[in-house]
C-alpha cells in the first residue's frame, strides 16, 4: 500500500528516466491523470494513454528525451507537499520555479493546475510539486 500516491507518481517517472526507458506505467488516479494531461501540454512528456483494466486503470506515459545527448526533457520533479506536511499558497506567495522555466502543479478548488493557471484565476491552493 502507498500512503502518498503523488511521491510514487513522481518517483516512478524519475526512476524510469534514469533507467533510460521510453514509456512507464503507472497506477491511476484522476489527480494523476491530471497531473498528467499538465506535463504534457507544457512539454515535459511525448505522449500519455488512460488504460482501464478490471481495477483502477494504468497511466502509460512516454518520455521524452533529447535526440543528440538522450539527456530525459524533466531535469528534476521536486514533491513540496507532503502527507506529514501540506504546503499551501496564496496566488501573491506563488514561487517561480527554476526563474519561470518550470512550472508548479497545485491542486485548487477549481482542480489541478499550474501555478500560472491559478494565478490567473486568482485561486490559491495545495502546492503538489515543482517539474524542471
Amino acid at each position: 500500500m502507498v500512503t502518498d500516491p503523488i511521491a510514487d507518481y513522481l518517483t516512478r517517472i524519475r526512476n524510469a528516466q534514469m533507467a533510460g526507458h521510453r514509456v512507464v506505467d503507472i497506477p491511476a488516479s484522476n489527480m494523476k491523470k491530471r497531473m498528467t494531461e499538465i506535463l504534457y501540454n507544457q512539454g515535459y512528456i511525448l505522449k500519455y494513454k488512460f488504460e482501464d483494466d478490471s481495477k483502477q486503470g494504468i497511466i502509460k506515459i512516454a518520455l521524452k528525451y533529447d535526440s543528440q545527448t538522450r539527456q530525459p526533457a524533466i531535469h528534476n520533479m521536486e514533491r513540496v507537499s507532503s502527507p506529514g506536511l501540506r504546503q499551501y499558497a496564496k496566488p501573491s506567495e506563488f514561487r517561480r520555479v527554476k526563474n519561470g522555466l518550470g512550472v508548479a502543479i497545485l491542486s485548487t478548488s477549481k482542480g489541478v493546475m499550474t501555478d500560472k493557471e491559478a494565478k490567473a484565476q486568482n485561486v490559491g491552493g495545495e502546492v503538489l510539486c515543482y517539474v524542471y
